[in-house]
């Protein structure tokens, strides 16, 4: 049997490598979202909150017409980084997700892929066995 590995952190960055991001540790899973901007962009997220577990870097332009998420896209490549909470919640914190398809494959294909109805029922759908890799990251 192979040994455990202890992931420290994960990077990723955009394809020009003007847009980075770390996130320290390993995440639970990457989730799969159905929403109307995520269907199109086909990111896989990593969450949690701003400058905690997760550390962003570089210039972005940002999509976000009236709603509560930014989505964060490098100027330069085009590439999706991260979304962000436009403002912070009620305890100060600012929730975000960075793209784990910006990281490398090796390091984040094993993590499980937690799919979410964003479109319709906002809610968790059964888990389907795949993971990152099985998603073509």
């Amino acid at each position: 049997m192979a040994p455990s590995l202890e992931i420290r952190s994960i990077e990723g960055a955009c394809s020009c490598g003007a847009v980075t991001w770390r996130f320290l540790g390993e995440p639970e899973d990457a989730t799969a979202c159905n929403c109307t901007r995520c269907r199109r962009l086909s990111p896989l997220w990593a969450y949690d909150f701003e400058q905690e577990r997760i550390f962003v870097d570089g210039a972005t332009s940002v999509f976000a017409p009236g709603e509560s998420l930014g989505f964060h896209f490098c100027p330069t490549c085009g590439c999706l980084a991260y979304w962000r909470a436009v403002s912070p919640g009620a305890d100060g914190r600012r929730r975000i997700a960075v793209n784990l398809r910006l990281a490398d494959p090796a390091v984040v294909g094993r993590l499980k892929v937690e799919r979410f109805d964003g479109l319709q029922s906002r809610t968790r759908l059964p888990y389907d066995g795949r993971t990152v890799s099985d998603y073509g990251a």
